[in-house]
């Protein structure tokens, strides 16, 4: 059985959760004023590369977290998000 630590990160624009080899285990989120997706790349630094998650969100959609099951989803380069204006993102990873 792995066992890491569980870091939580905080985001309201898109921007790098961690910019390392790190699982992302669960997060929640609060869409604002525009719908759109948000989408977890495998990269450290860019919009760019391997999407591993996308979610769609719903405009002021209500505060909704999930947790992953299992190891959660595995990033090898580190974990970039992309989101619509005004979503308000924590993700918790390790």
């Amino acid at each position: 059985m792995m066992q890491t630590d569980v870091k939580a990160a905080h985001l309201d624009a898109s921007g790098v959760i961690f910019a390392g080899p790190t699982r992302v285990k669960g997060f929640s989120i609060s869409p604002g004023g525009t719908a759109g997706e948000v989408e977890f790349y495998d990269n450290a630094s860019a919009a760019s590369g391997t999407i591993r998650l996308t979610l769609n969100v719903s405009t002021n959609q209500a505060l909704d977290s999930l947790a992953i099951p299992g190891e959660g989803i595995r990033f090898y380069n580190g974990v970039y998000v992309s989101m619509p204006a005004n979503t308000h993102l924590t993700v918790y990873y390790g």
